[in-house]
Parts: C-alpha cells; structure tokens; sequence
C-alpha cells in the first residue's frame, strides 16, 4: 500500500479555521483540561510598541497596511501609536482611526497635551499610562506618589469628560509596591477607567506570580482588566496566557513579538494558544497569520528566526527521518495537531539534510516527477546525507542531480516506453 502524499500547499482556506477531527485526541491524555478561560480579546501594539524595537521606523504607508490587515483579521483593538509625537505620527493614527472597524487606541502620558492629541486624533480608546514603581517616579518622572496619583486620576476624568473609552496603565506594575499599586488601581476606578492594563514593563513576571497578581488587581476593580507583558525572560506569552487564566479580558500582543528590548508577548503564538490549546474563539481570522507575520516582518527590517514559533520557517519543517517519515504517513505524529500549517496560512515542508531519511527521500523525488527504485531512493539518500553533512543546502536542483546520476528514471520516461 502506498503511504498518501504529504500535503505541501494549503489550496484551499477557510474564513474560521476548524480544529482538525482528530485534534480531540490531544486532549484525552495528560493535558485534558480546556475550560480554563472562556473569552481572550486581543490588543495589537504592534504599530506603537513594536515600533520602538530599536532601530526600527514604520512609514505612514506600513502602518496603513499593517493596521488594514490586523482589521481585516478581526483584532479587536489595533493601537495606532502616540498621537503627540509628532504630526506624522498623529496622521497616521487620524487615518487609521478613521478607516477600520477594529477599536483604535491612541497612547497618552498624563499630560494634558498628549491627552487632547490623542482625542483630536479620533481614536476610541485613549490609553493613558504613568510610572507607579518607585525607581521610575523618583528617577524617570521625578515626582511623587501623591502626584502620580493626582495626575493619573485627572487624566482618567478628562478622557471620560470627552465620552472616549479610557484605558489606565500603572507602568512596571510589577516592581510597584502592592498596596500603592491597590490604591493607583481604586483611584482611576472611582475616576471612571473603563479598562485597567497590567504592564510587566520590564519582563520580570513569572505565570504563576502574575496570575496571583491578576486575581488580586480583578478584586479591587469593576474595570475591565488587561494585560501586557514582555518577553526579557521568554515568559511574555506564557504571562499572557496567565493573565487570562486569571480573569483578565484582554492581553497586548505584537506581530513577531517585536517591542521594547526582547519585545512582547507574540500575536501568533498568544491567538494560536488560545484558539489550538485553550479550543477558545478568538475572532481572529489564523490563515492570514502567516501573511502578517511576513509583512511585519518586511516593514520593521527584523528578520524572524527559524524556530521562532507558529510562522518561523521551521514551524511546520522536517528533516529528521523519524519525524519526516511520521509526517508523510500523518501529520499529526510530529505536530501538535491542534495546529496545522492550514490554521495559520502557511505550508509544511521536507527539508533534506544530512538528517533526512529514505521516505523524505522517495517522497520528494516522486513530488520532482521521478519513480525510484528502493535501491536508488537508498543511494539518493546516502548523497543527501553526505552533501547535508558538509552544511550545504539540499536544494531540488541538487536532489535532481542526485537522482539522475543514480540513474532514476523520470515517470514521463516510463511512460513513453510503455506507450
């Protein structure tokens, strides 16, 4: 019986991607739980904070067609940038409020100036953010804590005053002593703040350390909670994940987790997560993740490693000859299966190397119109291996070399002589 083709091009996508049938599986075994959160809501800041990974300068024109696609996508908030930074900045967010349905968010110090740019920009979200830990109002801001308290609840009562949805950040709330960050949190919630953002501004949360400080901010708050955290530990997505577990609503993510230092929690890997782990609807349209991720990519000059996750170009990649062979027979024995390479606009492929196995082997060269015998699909792998081994690239035109100076025939070939 010949194994079935591997499937190496999504022909077909579909606006709401299904978990695969089979993926109930997964979930049979150690990890049977998928009722920990109900709702995840997603927060881009990709146009703002992304746009601060140093070195990094998006156009007017790629924040129109980042934003264009996060909208398209169904994001369901797309922050725009910092309206006050100068007047290109607050065109690009005037036009970017004014032309998608995602909510557009506007970030503002609690400065009367950024505040009115922010409103004058259009947005429907201001969000406002001050420094609540001690090292930054003495040696950022310079002021006090009765200040930061002043002035964050009358920058919370002028957004309200102007009828614009009012989100709230205590910066680095996470090295904020507790009961002054409990009391910043009850002011602006007496202020009106429709929403309380928890930022762990310099990456030093823990899940578990973060989840307990989510339950505790949800119980001092009639606000909607949201999160954002960064990835100096690689635990930012991990953090988000533990802020929803929590109660939070909403988490702030970015495209290819680019920000600040080592950048945020990861739109792809936050909504697969949530969609593939969690089995929870985000909205969010998955087979434009790749698309996305390749033009953010293009835009901000920051190449996307290899095995960076979900859109990294070794995400859905095989080399290994257990695993390609796994793989050829179903792509569920080396995958997650929750996720496929379909969910997320991408394709899976058979890398040769000095790795690759006998079926990788057979089955690229029959994908190249060849049809070997075992004895040559053995020689063609023991070339591949060697080739691989001295770090070169296994291309198709080196593997069709291979293969003809095996003396493997070509299917057309045979057919012309049966004819």
């Amino acid at each position: 019986m010949v194994a079935p083709r591997i499937q190496i091009q999504c022909l077909h996508k579909t606006t709401r991607p299904l978990t695969p049938v089979r993926g109930v599986e997964f979930f049979q075994g150690t990890l049977d739980s998928t009722d920990e959160i109900e709702s995840a809501r997603v927060f881009d800041t990709t146009l703002r904070d992304g746009e601060q990974s140093p070195g990094t300068s998006f156009s007017y024109d790629d924040k129109r067609q980042i934003a264009s696609v996060l909208d398209e996508m169904g994001t369901h908030v797309i922050e725009a940038g910092f309206p006050v930074n100068s007047d290109a900045e607050f065109e690009a967010v005037r036009d970017i409020a004014s032309s998608t349905s995602s909510t557009t968010a506007g970030l503002a110090r609690v400065v009367d100036g950024d505040i009115e740019a922010a409103l004058d920009s259009g947005v429907e979200m201001v969000h406002v953010f001050v420094s609540t830990s001690d090292v930054q109002i003495e040696d950022s801001m310079h002021a006090t804590r009765e200040e930061v308290v002043q002035r964050a609840v009358e920058s919370v009562e002028r957004v309200k005053e102007a009828g614009v949805t009012c989100m709230f950040s205590p910066m680095d709330a996470t090295r904020t002593d507790e009961e002054y960050l409990i009391e910043v949190i009850e002011a602006v919630s007496d202020a009106g703040t429709d929403w309380i953002n928890i930022p762990d501004t310099c990456g030093v949360a823990t899940p578990t350390r973060f989840r307990a400080m989510i339950e505790k901010v949800l119980a001092h708050t009639d606000a909607r909670v949201d999160v954002h955290t960064h990835d100096d530990f690689g635990l930012a997505t991990a953090n988000a994940l533990a802020g929803i577990e929590a109660g939070a609503s909403q988490a702030q993510v970015s495209v290819n987790s680019i920000g600040e230092r080592a950048g945020n929690a990861a739109y792809e890997e936050f909504v697969m997560a949530v969609e593939s782990l969690y089995q929870t609807d985000t909205g969010i349209d998955t087979t434009r993740i790749t698309e996305l991720s390749e033009i953010v990519e293009e835009k901000s000059g920051m190449p996307t490693p290899g095995n960076k996750p979900v859109v990294g170009g070794n995400a859905f990649s095989h080399e290994s000859g257990i695993h390609a062979a796994g793989v050829i027979e179903n792509s569920d024995t080396f995958e997650p299966g929750v996720m496929t390479p379909e969910m997320v606009g991408a394709e899976r492929r058979l890398v040769m190397g000095k790795h690759t196995g006998t079926h990788s082997v057979r089955e690229r060269l029959v994908e190249c119109g060849f049809d070997p015998t075992d004895e040559q699909v053995t020689a063609v792998t023991r070339r591949v291996k060697d080739y691989g081994a001295e770090k070169r690239r296994v291309t198709v035109d080196v593997l069709e070399r291979f293969a003809e100076e095996a003396g493997v025939e070509r299917q057309q070939d045979q057919e012309e002589v049966r004819v």
